[in-house]
């Protein structure tokens, strides 16, 4: 008789301790594993050692892949050209990363004939969402295995006490550093903290924590002065004008923005945010690079941007936050959005110019071929709009009582309502 055919699996793998668990797990539960590791720009990791504690653990294989060029490419330059940023605060940078490494996960699903992924999020958090939507947009037969929502693995795994034993029982390698008062997630745009003693509101963190970023109070005495140039809204150059290092290669360009803006304390955060699942959840992110190229892209913006574009691309900004942060990347209106901001972008191009000083990123000039700025138009000095423009400042009188005429109205209805 023949020997019955295993159910595949891809599980999202990272070589921590759930995964680890996670892994042996399902092998006992009468999968083939096949471990993925996503190389999305995590500081230091060894990945060599990675894949073979995937494999002493159980897995067929485990499959590394660098998403670190896709990433930047289609990901981050993406969020960066509509100026993306989530209640005000998030640059997204988990939110982001999550589709870059599903549609890959996927892709390896298909190559194996694996029929099911799975993943080590949690049931509370917004990282479920977004793995298992990014999965079903883009294979609507995959079925998702997500063990920190089943009943038996939860009640077999109450603590991170029952994890070690089982993986002294199995023969698991643990990490010998003590456990992180903090649970990190890093890749090339962020580096987040949160829960541990972060779940406190009120609770402070070390500074030895951050991994990207300085103190503004350890930030050079002395700025760094740079210029930036964009093209249809993405970023193609950076040069440092004081020892004319130059960067054009899309990877290297957001690497070395990292470098120069975490160096001048550029891009911490510590916010409240809303998860999609209704949970409010404390987080501390530092976004150094993401931060310098946003800022750069806005300004630019405003010289060679329409008024009434601008308006209509921060509401654009504002859904494809949303759509990104709830796990809907490859969704239609996702779609629609992007498409809208790449539209919105076909003039934004030019050269910002800039000084970063103790988390201080200060404008210098902007200069572009698209340049909506006139200064004759806009000069205190000249009655007109000079040779160029018809402008004659006493229509003005017309215009604000045409813009005034609701307003009269309503007033008069108050007045009305008070006597």
């Amino acid at each position: 008789m023949s020997t019955p055919t295993k159910p595949k699996v891809v599980l999202a793998y990272s070589g921590g301790l759930d995964t680890s668990v996670i892994l042996k797990w399902l092998c006992e539960k009468g999968f083939d594993v096949i471990a993925f590791c996503a190389d999305v720009g995590q500081h230091h990791e060894d990945f060599d050692a990675v894949k073979a504690k995937a494999v002493s653990c159980g897995a067929l294989k485990c499959v590394v892949t660098d998403l670190r060029k896709d990433f930047v490419e289609n990901y981050i330059f993406e969020a960066i050209k509509c100026n993306a940023i989530y209640e005000g605060k998030y640059l997204l940078g988990t939110s982001v990363a999550r589709p870059c490494i599903s549609k890959e996960m996927v892709r390896i699903a298909n190559e194996e004939g694996a029929e099911y992924v799975a993943h080590g999020a949690t049931g509370k958090g917004n990282d479920q969402v977004r793995f298992e939507m990014c999965a079903q947009a883009l294979d609507a037969r995959i079925k998702t295995i997500a063990p920190w929502r089943d009943a038996e693995f939860i009640e077999s795994f109450k603590g991170r006490k029952d994890l070690l034993a089982y993986c002294t029982k199995h023969g698991i390698p643990v990490d010998a550093k003590p456990k992180s008062n903090y649970s990190i997630d890093e890749n090339l745009f962020h580096t987040s903290y949160e829960s541990g003693v972060l779940e406190d509101a009120a609770c402070t963190y070390e500074e030895s924590m951050f991994k990207m970023t300085v103190s503004p109070k350890a930030a050079p005495e002395a700025s760094t002065e740079i210029d930036i140039e964009f093209v249809k809204g993405v970023p193609v150059k950076l040069t440092n004008k004081a020892d004319g290092t130059v960067k054009t290669d899309p990877l290297e360009l957001f690497m070395y923005a990292n470098e120069i803006a975490g160096a001048n304390a550029i891009g911490r955060i510590d916010i409240v945010e809303n998860r999609f699942v209704g949970i409010k959840s404390r987080g501390v992110y530092e976004t150094p690079g993401g931060t310098l190229l946003r800022d750069a892209h806005m300004d630019l913006e405003g010289i060679c941007m329409d008024r009434e574009v601008k308006r209509i691309a921060e509401g654009m900004s504002n859904e494809f936050a949303r759509l990104c942060y709830n796990g809907f990347w490859f969704a239609p209106e996702m779609d629609l959005v992007r498409n809208s901001v790449d539209f919105s972008q076909r003039d934004v191009t030019g050269v910002v110019s800039l000084e970063l000083y103790k988390g201080n990123i200060i404008a210098r000039g902007r200069t572009s071929p698209n340049s909506l700025y006139h200064p004759d138009l806009a000069s205190m000095d000249i009655e007109g709009g000079g040779d160029n423009f018809d402008y004659n400042p006493s229509d003005a009188a017309g215009f604000i009582r045409i813009n005034a005429v609701r307003l009269k109205t309503y007033a008069a209805l108050r007045a009305q309502t008070r006597d």
